[in-house]
């Protein structure tokens, strides 16, 4: 790309300059063979042809040359802890280690080049891919963090693992054993590590995964808090930056049953990870039948009930409802509380609400029927079956092989016309937007598989639609500019059936192409991240 100027804005932040950008792909329905752009105050204004786009030249303030490069809307992580995912890139990230002895290797020095932290914070550690295939005991730990108080989330963030200076700083917590702290105490020591980081290395945290996603093309997040997983000052404080510096916008959910305190918190739902149940590394999730390596079920946290209950007071006052479900069980709870809701206040209110379902692993046929009955938007995150999928993955030592084939089936859900919004669920699984399409386009069960062009919808527009924004994350005119500009390979049509792939490179069929995300090639790069007109991010050249 070559003469790239930021833009400028006028006093309320509104960029004022007019822009053509040409000599490019824009990937755009408006038209499909599309080489050019005009932006205009903050919103898409024209989409077209290299040659139409002559005529706009001379009479905007700016022309970009695209040298070839990409353009496609910005992408839209649905699921987001930003906070954590910032402190996970500025602090101790344990999810590189590949053995317990290596983690508690990163625990001693992280603590020695500490010193002055009253609470170290770490996460990311997942001991069923160590050859010990167990947590680190308590003991480990206090000698590992020199007797400091530490709390060290495991990768899903449904359990932990503390020190004895730790569970001393909060009363009634008292645990018989080694294993994992879980639910009602999980959620205390977290609290107590949380209140340790200063406003200061909180901002910084949020600043970090703020460029971070801002460097990836990512327009959008969804900002998932609540009273069991940040504090109000998080919640509000990350709100406060974003609208004030450059970046991506941020949405967010208070998950949290109180909509008054929901609403005055600035939250756009009462939704998120209102926890219906855990996560299935943990063995909290919630299921129909024992686990395949531990004699339980999971644990529940709401029941039916309960969800009818915030469903119908969300409806009411006009505000979007959620729920954290993963296991069976907790999907069932969730549909069937619901459709009460539904019998309740009227089915085409709670459709029109949009309230969302956050992971939705485990759902059956019977769940995808009432999914997209009920109009829920299912929020998932792709990279989970990249990172526990397969036949000796997480989920088959959880679940057994043949419980875990059906985690995750996207193409049903599509084809049932349930609505899907991709995220990332960072710390829990990395920002990577493209990374996340491939893992729904080359899911590792086959049949679960989506075509690029659908995954990458889901990550874009699904997102706003997620919101109830319909006019957004597409490159039409009178769309918010949010886009990205790619370096990337030639562009094709990818899709689990061959004969819809070869269609879709047929020109008749106008179908625009994407990136080639065939495992093993190269991810586009992103050179500029632009929201709302203002260019939030520009890749340094050299």
């Amino acid at each position: 790309m070559t003469d790239r100027t930021a833009l400028s804005a006028d006093a309320a932040g509104a960029p004022t300059r007019t822009v053509l950008l040409r000599g490019g792909e824009v990937h755009s329905p408006a038209d499909p063979f599309a080489t050019a752009m005009v932006v205009e105050r903050g919103h898409i204004a024209w989409v077209g042809s290299e040659g139409a786009a002559d005529a706009f030249a001379q009479g905007v303030d700016e022309v970009v040359d695209l040298g070839g490069a990409l353009v496609t809307p910005a992408f839209t992580d649905a699921h987001v802890h930003t906070t954590s995912a910032g402190l996970a890139l500025t602090g101790l990230d344990l999810s590189g280690a590949r053995s317990l002895t290596a983690a508690l290797d990163l625990v001693r020095a992280y603590a020695a080049s500490r010193p002055a932290d009253r609470v170290l914070l770490g996460h990311g550690w997942d001991a069923a891919r160590w050859p010990e295939r167990r947590a680190p005991r308590r003991a480990e730990l206090d000698e590992a963090a020199g007797g400091r108080p530490l709390y060290l989330s495991r990768i899903d963030v449904h359990s932990a693992v503390v020190t004895t200076a730790l569970l001393d700083l909060v009363p009634g917590v008292r645990p018989a054993g080694d294993q994992p702290l879980t639910a009602d105490d999980h959620h205390a020591v977290r609290r107590a590590a949380l209140a340790a980081v200063t406003p200061a290395q909180r901002a910084e945290a949020q600043r970090a995964a703020l460029d971070q996603a801002a460097s990836l093309g990512i327009g959008s997040l969804h900002e998932c808090g609540g009273p069991d997983i940040s504090s109000a000052e998080d919640f509000t404080g990350l709100l406060a930056l974003a609208a004030e510096r450059p970046g991506p916008r941020v949405f967010g959910y208070w998950a949290d049953r109180d909509l008054e305190l929901a609403r005055a918190l600035g939250a756009v739902g009462a939704a998120g990870d209102l926890f219906v149940d855990g996560a299935l590394g943990s063995h909290t999730a919630c299921l129909h039948a024992p686990y395949a390596d531990a004699a339980h079920t999971g644990t529940e946290y709401l029941d039916a009930v309960a969800v009818a209950e915030h469903v119908t007071a969300c409806t009411e006052e006009g505000l979007q409802a959620g729920f954290h479900a993963i296991g069976d069980a907790a999907i069932t709870a969730v549909v069937e509380g619901v459709r009460a809701a539904a019998e309740k206040v009227g089915l085409a209110r709670v459709r029109a609400a949009r309230h969302r379902v956050e992971h939705a692993e485990m759902m059956t046929p019977a769940a995808i029927a009432a999914f997209a009955e009920l109009g829920l938007t299912a929020s998932v995150q792709p990279a989970f079956d990249a990172a526990w999928g397969g036949e000796d993955g997480m989920y088959a030592d959880r679940l057994g092989a043949e419980r875990a084939r059906t985690l995750n089936p996207y193409a049903a859900m599509l084809k049932a016309g349930v609505p899907l919004a991709f995220g990332s669920d960072a710390p829990v699984t990395p920002l990577d937007p493209w990374g996340t399409v491939r893992a729904a386009a080359f899911h590792r069960t086959p049949g679960h598989r989506v075509s690029v062009r659908a995954a990458f919808t889901a990550h874009t527009r699904g997102g706003w639609r997620a919101l109830g924004r319909d006019d957004a994350g597409i490159l039409v005119p009178g769309a918010p500019a949010d886009y990205a500009v790619w370096q990337t390979g030639e562009l094709v049509v990818q899709a689990p059936d061959d004969r819809v792939a070869r269609w879709s490179t047929d020109p008749r069929s106008g179908t625009p192409g994407l990136p080639d995300l065939t495992p093993g090639s190269e991810l586009p790069v992103c050179l500029a991240t632009v929201v709302g007109g203002r260019e939030v991010f520009v890749r340094p050249q050299g």
